[in-house]
Protein backbone atom coordinates (compact mmCIF):
# COMPACT_ATOMS: atom_id res chain seq x y z
CA UNK A 1 0.00 0.00 0.00
CA UNK A 2 1.59 3.66 -0.65
CA UNK A 3 1.91 5.71 1.83
CA UNK A 4 1.19 9.19 1.11
CA UNK A 5 3.33 12.36 2.09
CA UNK A 6 1.80 14.65 4.31
CA UNK A 7 3.40 17.62 5.80
CA UNK A 8 2.41 18.91 9.42
CA UNK A 9 3.71 22.50 9.99
CA UNK A 10 5.71 22.72 13.09
CA UNK A 11 5.76 25.32 15.97
CA UNK A 12 8.28 28.07 16.56
CA UNK A 13 9.06 29.36 19.84
CA UNK A 14 11.21 32.28 20.11
CA UNK A 15 10.26 33.47 23.34
CA UNK A 16 12.86 31.19 24.72
CA UNK A 17 9.94 28.96 26.64
CA UNK A 18 12.03 26.20 26.13
CA UNK A 19 15.65 27.48 26.37
CA UNK A 20 16.39 31.45 27.29
CA UNK A 21 17.83 32.76 23.77
CA UNK A 22 17.52 30.23 21.53
CA UNK A 23 14.71 29.30 19.01
CA UNK A 24 13.21 26.10 18.91
CA UNK A 25 10.46 24.13 16.83
CA UNK A 26 8.28 21.82 18.43
CA UNK A 27 5.71 19.19 18.04
CA UNK A 28 3.54 16.78 19.68
CA UNK A 29 4.76 13.23 18.51
CA UNK A 30 1.03 12.33 18.89
CA UNK A 31 0.48 13.84 15.27
CA UNK A 32 3.18 11.98 13.31
CA UNK A 33 2.19 9.15 15.48
CA UNK A 34 -1.78 9.25 14.33
CA UNK A 35 -0.55 9.84 10.26
CA UNK A 36 1.91 6.82 10.49
CA UNK A 37 -0.82 4.42 11.94
CA UNK A 38 -3.29 5.48 9.26
CA UNK A 39 -0.77 4.82 6.78
CA UNK A 40 0.71 8.04 6.10
CA UNK A 41 4.08 9.30 6.54
CA UNK A 42 4.71 12.23 8.32
CA UNK A 43 6.76 14.94 7.20
CA UNK A 44 7.46 17.77 9.50
CA UNK A 45 7.87 21.04 8.11
CA UNK A 46 10.21 23.98 9.75
CA UNK A 47 9.79 27.25 8.65
CA UNK A 48 11.71 27.72 5.03
CA UNK A 49 12.31 30.19 2.44
CA UNK A 50 10.11 28.18 -0.08
CA UNK A 51 6.16 26.69 1.07
CA UNK A 52 5.50 26.60 -2.15
CA UNK A 53 8.41 23.79 -3.20
CA UNK A 54 7.79 22.28 0.37
CA UNK A 55 4.07 21.80 -0.74
CA UNK A 56 4.96 20.69 -4.38
CA UNK A 57 6.18 17.50 -2.89
CA UNK A 58 3.28 16.64 -0.57
CA UNK A 59 0.11 14.67 -0.86
CA UNK A 60 -1.68 16.48 1.61
CA UNK A 61 -1.17 19.26 4.63
CA UNK A 62 -2.13 19.07 8.10
CA UNK A 63 -1.68 22.47 9.82
CA UNK A 64 -1.78 20.98 13.62
CA UNK A 65 -2.56 22.77 17.02
CA UNK A 66 -0.70 25.90 17.90
CA UNK A 67 -0.42 29.51 19.65
CA UNK A 68 -3.11 32.23 19.80
CA UNK A 69 -4.03 34.85 16.94
CA UNK A 70 -3.69 38.64 18.10
CA UNK A 71 -6.44 39.90 19.24
CA UNK A 72 -8.61 42.88 17.05
CA UNK A 73 -9.39 44.49 19.85
CA UNK A 74 -7.77 45.26 22.99
CA UNK A 75 -9.04 42.92 25.77
CA UNK A 76 -8.93 42.66 29.24
CA UNK A 77 -5.85 42.15 31.63
CA UNK A 78 -6.37 38.87 32.96
CA UNK A 79 -7.26 37.66 29.11
CA UNK A 80 -3.49 36.16 28.26
CA UNK A 81 -2.56 35.33 24.86
CA UNK A 82 0.28 33.19 23.93
CA UNK A 83 1.14 34.85 20.27
CA UNK A 84 1.95 33.15 17.49
CA UNK A 85 5.17 34.55 15.93
CA UNK A 86 4.74 36.38 12.61
CA UNK A 87 7.29 34.15 10.86
CA UNK A 88 5.01 31.21 11.62
CA UNK A 89 1.61 32.61 10.98
CA UNK A 90 3.11 33.73 7.28
CA UNK A 91 4.98 30.18 6.57
CA UNK A 92 1.51 28.52 7.49
CA UNK A 93 -0.69 31.17 5.49
CA UNK A 94 1.44 30.18 2.31
CA UNK A 95 1.56 26.42 3.30
CA UNK A 96 -2.28 26.60 3.45
CA UNK A 97 -2.61 29.13 -0.03
CA UNK A 98 -0.32 27.02 -1.74
CA UNK A 99 -2.04 23.28 -0.97
CA UNK A 100 -5.28 25.15 -1.65
CA UNK A 101 -4.21 25.67 -5.32
CA UNK A 102 -2.91 22.42 -5.86
CA UNK A 103 -6.23 21.23 -4.10
CA UNK A 104 -4.37 18.52 -2.15
CA UNK A 105 -6.49 17.54 0.76
CA UNK A 106 -6.26 20.02 4.40
CA UNK A 107 -6.66 19.20 7.77
CA UNK A 108 -6.77 21.81 10.36
CA UNK A 109 -6.83 20.69 14.22
CA UNK A 110 -7.47 24.10 16.51
CA UNK A 111 -5.27 26.50 15.61
CA UNK A 112 -5.42 25.00 12.09
CA UNK A 113 -8.40 24.96 11.56
CA UNK A 114 -8.86 29.12 13.22
CA UNK A 115 -6.46 29.51 9.94
CA UNK A 116 -8.35 28.09 7.49
CA UNK A 117 -11.23 29.86 8.62
CA UNK A 118 -9.29 33.41 9.12
CA UNK A 119 -7.57 33.01 5.56
CA UNK A 120 -11.26 32.48 3.81
CA UNK A 121 -12.71 35.81 5.43
CA UNK A 122 -13.41 34.44 9.02
CA UNK A 123 -13.65 35.80 11.53
CA UNK A 124 -12.27 34.53 15.39
CA UNK A 125 -13.13 34.87 19.33
CA UNK A 126 -9.72 35.43 20.40
CA UNK A 127 -10.46 35.27 23.80
CA UNK A 128 -13.99 32.65 24.51
CA UNK A 129 -14.17 33.82 28.32
CA UNK A 130 -14.10 37.50 28.08
CA UNK A 131 -15.77 37.80 24.27
CA UNK A 132 -18.27 35.46 24.47
CA UNK A 133 -20.36 35.60 27.79
CA UNK A 134 -22.70 32.91 26.63
CA UNK A 135 -20.69 30.25 26.50
CA UNK A 136 -19.36 27.79 28.82
CA UNK A 137 -15.28 27.12 29.54
CA UNK A 138 -13.46 25.76 26.59
CA UNK A 139 -10.15 25.20 28.21
CA UNK A 140 -10.37 21.90 30.01
CA UNK A 141 -8.40 19.29 31.37
CA UNK A 142 -6.98 16.77 28.56
CA UNK A 143 -9.34 14.18 30.01
CA UNK A 144 -12.39 16.30 29.70
CA UNK A 145 -14.84 15.67 26.89
CA UNK A 146 -17.78 17.46 26.39
CA UNK A 147 -20.74 16.52 23.42
CA UNK A 148 -20.84 17.99 19.91
CA UNK A 149 -23.74 18.43 17.46
CA UNK A 150 -22.80 17.12 13.63
CA UNK A 151 -24.26 18.18 10.18
CA UNK A 152 -25.93 15.56 8.58
CA UNK A 153 -24.96 15.11 5.31
CA UNK A 154 -21.45 16.24 5.30
CA UNK A 155 -18.29 15.01 5.30
CA UNK A 156 -17.55 14.91 8.67
CA UNK A 157 -20.90 12.86 9.68
CA UNK A 158 -19.82 10.33 6.51
CA UNK A 159 -16.70 9.83 8.27
CA UNK A 160 -17.52 9.43 11.55
CA UNK A 161 -20.97 7.63 10.84
CA UNK A 162 -22.67 9.80 13.83
CA UNK A 163 -24.47 13.17 14.02
CA UNK A 164 -23.16 13.37 17.45
CA UNK A 165 -19.49 12.79 19.06
CA UNK A 166 -17.98 13.24 22.84
CA UNK A 167 -14.33 15.37 22.18
CA UNK A 168 -11.80 16.66 24.02
CA UNK A 169 -11.82 20.71 24.52
CA UNK A 170 -8.39 22.79 24.61
CA UNK A 171 -9.11 26.05 23.39
CA UNK A 172 -9.34 29.53 24.43
CA UNK A 173 -9.84 30.82 20.52
CA UNK A 174 -12.38 29.80 18.25
CA UNK A 175 -14.04 30.47 14.95
CA UNK A 176 -16.68 33.03 15.32
CA UNK A 177 -18.17 33.06 12.05
CA UNK A 178 -17.36 31.22 8.85
CA UNK A 179 -16.33 33.25 5.39
CA UNK A 180 -18.50 32.43 1.85
CA UNK A 181 -16.14 29.07 1.18
CA UNK A 182 -16.32 27.30 4.28
CA UNK A 183 -19.41 25.86 6.11
CA UNK A 184 -19.81 25.13 9.95
CA UNK A 185 -20.78 21.20 10.28
CA UNK A 186 -20.60 20.81 13.91
CA UNK A 187 -20.84 22.91 16.99
CA UNK A 188 -20.78 22.50 21.04
CA UNK A 189 -23.80 22.20 22.93
CA UNK A 190 -23.30 26.26 23.98
CA UNK A 191 -22.98 27.05 20.37
CA UNK A 192 -19.15 26.84 19.52
CA UNK A 193 -18.04 26.09 15.95
CA UNK A 194 -16.51 22.79 16.44
CA UNK A 195 -15.86 21.71 12.90
CA UNK A 196 -15.57 23.33 9.46
CA UNK A 197 -15.47 21.96 5.92
CA UNK A 198 -15.83 23.25 2.45
CA UNK A 199 -19.05 24.99 1.65
CA UNK A 200 -18.64 23.89 -2.76
CA UNK A 201 -19.79 20.29 -3.26
CA UNK A 202 -16.95 19.51 -5.09
CA UNK A 203 -13.91 16.85 -4.80
CA UNK A 204 -11.56 19.03 -2.42
CA UNK A 205 -10.92 17.26 1.05
CA UNK A 206 -10.73 20.31 3.88
CA UNK A 207 -11.92 19.42 7.05
CA UNK A 208 -11.12 21.60 10.07
CA UNK A 209 -11.98 20.80 13.94
CA UNK A 210 -11.42 22.62 16.46
CA UNK A 211 -10.59 19.77 19.32
CA UNK A 212 -7.73 17.65 19.47
CA UNK A 213 -7.87 14.05 17.93
CA UNK A 214 -4.29 13.03 18.13
CA UNK A 215 -5.05 13.39 21.47
CA UNK A 216 -7.48 11.13 21.97
CA UNK A 217 -7.73 7.30 21.89
CA UNK A 218 -11.41 6.86 20.85
CA UNK A 219 -12.45 5.57 17.52
CA UNK A 220 -13.94 8.80 16.51
CA UNK A 221 -9.80 9.71 16.09
CA UNK A 222 -9.19 7.35 13.99
CA UNK A 223 -11.69 7.41 11.44
CA UNK A 224 -10.66 11.04 10.73
CA UNK A 225 -7.11 10.32 10.34
CA UNK A 226 -7.74 7.20 8.23
CA UNK A 227 -10.09 9.67 6.19
CA UNK A 228 -7.52 12.77 5.57
CA UNK A 229 -4.95 9.57 4.82
CA UNK A 230 -6.88 7.71 2.83
CA UNK A 231 -7.61 11.40 0.72
CA UNK A 232 -4.36 11.94 0.49
CA UNK A 233 -4.09 8.01 -0.79
CA UNK A 234 -5.93 9.35 -3.98
CA UNK A 235 -4.36 12.52 -4.05
CA UNK A 236 -0.60 10.42 -4.65
CA UNK A 237 -2.29 8.29 -7.13
CA UNK A 238 -4.33 10.48 -9.58
CA UNK A 239 -7.78 9.69 -8.62
CA UNK A 240 -9.00 13.29 -7.43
Amino acid sequence: MNRPKIGISLTLDERGRWREGRSYFYIDRGYADAISEAGGTALQLPIQADPTALVAALDGLLIPGGDDFPAESPLPDEAVLELVSPDQLAFDEALLEAAKIRAIPIFGICYGMQLMARMQNGVLDTHLPSQRADVGRHKLPAESRHPIRIEPGSRLAAILETETCEVNSLHQQAVRRVGPNHRVVALSSDGVIEAIERAHDDDSWELGVQWHPEKMAEDSSRRLFRAFVDACRSMQNGSQ
